[in-house]
């Protein structure tokens, strides 16, 4: 069985939860270690046990360096009784460096592979910093079996033209993590009734400002014709005034956390359509990221809304489904819905339905095939991976 030591920058973020469960699914033996940035108790992983390295704070980058540094000094008595990795997967730059004194404890010889499933835009600055940042990237990197990432347009706007980093690259969508040995189906057409308003969704990691605001003033703008519901895990250090904003909304209501994949079926099953929009690092990761909502949306039968010049808005193109804003504006968003009826509506939720779930999700032999391909790079069956120059993105669905 393949053991993999998983280090994680936030141990209460559910997207880790849904990587461990897929390689465990796919028969590996994991170790999870990483830092907290809160609780959540939907992000528990079954009985598996974690090894908390320190906690770290959102937006708080030298906060987390000192963390990380802390860490590094301590990790071989925060590691002491783990056996032997056979492969360690570092998730995000800090945790690349832990990977490093990981390998170096356990004797040297085990391949690394960097998942890095967001570009920060520290490193993305021209300024000596940001090139500072991307030169001890490209150290920390230096000799990795495999760059895990999420979108292609990562690799076209970072990993080839900026970044240090010199390894084969797997694509591995955000895609819903489904282990139910059935087939499953997506939900058809679900209209509201007559008198009901139609209702987005905006799910997930809350951190964008922009889309809070211009969702308050576009529901207001519709008099309650269009209702707001969000879900997810805010984030205070950029949403500071979220309780109280959320509060004194007519036409938007937070309707908490949720567990993923859990709840996905029933907090999408009330809405219509989904916000697949993110202008938290506008014209850079926004622009670049497939978020999990896309695939969340379409998997449960609900026509994503995206913004004209994103990777998103070229995904949802070339389906043929969904919505696509030319700006970013109320009177954008006004528009659209002027345009929106029962029958245009059914006709996208429908073309969603045509697409088949199997796209939108993860499934059991893709956990297989994920840890098959992990456990050959362990076993230095791709030798390929750690002799030769990066390779264009492999695809594969994944979570």
């Amino acid at each position: 069985m393949l053991h993999i030591l998983y280090l994680a920058h936030d141990l209460s973020d559910p997207a880790i939860r849904r990587r461990v469960l897929a390689l465990q699914t796919g028969n590996a033996e994991v170790t999870l270690a990483g830092f907290r940035r809160g609780e959540n108790a939907g992000a528990a992983i079954g009985s598996l046990s974690t090894i908390e390295l320190g906690t770290t704070e959102d937006a708080r980058f030298v906060q987390r360096a000192g963390a990380v540094a802390k860490a590094c000094l301590n990790l071989g008595a925060s590691l002491r009784g783990v056996a032997k990795p056979d492969i360690v997967i570092a998730r995000n730059l800090e945790m690349l460096a832990l990977a490093r004194r990981a390998v170096s404890l356990f004797g040297g010889d085990i391949p690394v592979v960097y998942e890095c499933l967001d570009i920060h835009r520290l490193l993305l600055r021209q300024d000596f910093g940001g090139r500072m940042l991307r030169a001890a990237e490209a150290r920390l990197g230096r000799g990795i079996s495999l760059l895990v990432t999420s979108s292609p347009a990562y690799v076209d706007n970072y990993f080839d033209p900026l970044s240090g980093i010199d390894a084969p690259v797997m694509l591995l969508e955000n895609k819903v993590l489904d282990l139910d040995d059935d087939i499953p189906l997506v939900p058809g057409p679900r209209p509201p009734a007559d008198d009901e308003p139609w209702k987005i969704g905006w799910f997930g990691a809350l951190r964008c400002r922009k889309s809070l605001d211009l969702l308050s003033r576009f529901s207001r703008a519709m008099e309650g014709k269009v209702e707001i519901i969000v879900r997810g895990r805010p984030s205070y250090a950029e949403l500071k005034d979220f309780d109280s904003f959320m509060r004194g909304e007519p036409f938007m209501s937070f309707r908490g956390a949720y567990r993923n994949p859990e709840d996905l079926s029933e907090i999408y099953g009330e809405v219509q359509f989904a916000w697949a929009i993110d202008f938290f690092e506008e014209g850079q990761n926004s622009a670049w990221l497939l978020p999990n909502r896309i695939y969340e949306g379409c998997r449960y039968g609900t026509v994503p809304i995206a913004i004209k010049g994103t990777e998103t808005a070229r995904f949802i193109a070339r389906r043929d489904i969904g919505f696509v804003l030319e700006d970013a504006s109320v009177e954008g968003l006004v528009e659209l819905f002027s345009r929106i009826d029962r029958q245009s509506y059914t006709d996208a939720a429908s073309r969603i339905v045509e697409q088949g779930a199997r796209q939108w999700t993860f499934r059991r032999d893709d956990c297989l095939d994920l840890v098959q391909r992990l456990s050959a790079i362990a076993n230095s069956e791709e030798t390929a991976f750690r002799s030769h120059a990066r390779t264009r993105p492999q695809g594969s669905a994944a979570i």
